[in-house]
C-alpha cells in the first residue's frame, strides 16, 4: 500500500495548508472600508487591479463620527507612484470642504497624469488628507495595481 512516511507527510501537509488558509481569510482581510468611533476617513475602489486606460472610479467616504475638513474641494486627494512623485491630483476650487459622519464623495480617473501623458503599469498609491475638529491629521492611503 502506502508507505507510512508518505501518509505522515501528506497529513503535514494537508493540516498546514489549512491551517495558512485559515490564516489569510482572517488575518489577511483587505476591507477598505471600516467604521470607526472618532475621526476616520476611507477609500474604496471597486477592486485592486485594473488594466490600462480603464476608468478608475474612487469614493473618499467619512468613516468616522466626527466632522473632517479639507482645504479645497478635491478632499485632499493624491494619485502617486510608489516613490512618492505625484501622478494626479483633481483641479478643484479653493473652498473648504467638509464630510458629515456617513458621508461620501466619488472622483473618476481616467488613467491621465497632471502633465497630460497616459499611465504606465505599475502600482500606484491614493490617498485622501484631511482635519478633524482639533486639527488633527487624518489620512488615509490604498494601493492600487494598473496591467496591461
Amino acid at each position: 500500500m502506502f508507505s507510512k512516511s508518505l501518509v505522515i507527510f501528506a497529513a503535514i501537509g494537508v493540516m498546514a495548508g489549512l491551517g495558512y488558509g485559515i490564516y489569510l481569510i482572517d488575518f489577511k482581510t483587505t476591507s477598505q472600508l471600516t467604521y470607526v468611533e472618532g475621526s476616520s476617513i476611507s477609500i474604496v475602489t471597486e477592486k485592486f487591479d485594473f488594466k490600462l486606460g480603464e476608468e478608475i472610479n474612487i469614493r473618499i467616504i467619512n468613516s468616522g463620527t466626527i466632522p473632517i475638513k479639507f482645504s479645497d474641494m478635491s478632499y485632499g486627494l493624491r494619485i502617486t507612484g510608489l516613490s512618492g512623485i505625484l501622478m494626479y491630483s483633481p483641479v478643484a476650487a479653493q473652498a473648504e470642504s467638509t464630510l458629515v459622519p456617513g458621508d461620501e464623495v466619488e472622483f473618476s480617473w481616467d488613467q491621465i497624469k497632471n502633465d497630460g501623458d497616459v499611465a504606465l503599469e505599475g502600482l500606484y498609491k491614493i490617498s485622501a488628507k484631511g482635519f478633524d475638529e482639533q486639527g488633527n491629521t487624518i489620512e488615509k492611503s490604498t494601493t492600487i495595481t494598473l496591467w496591461k
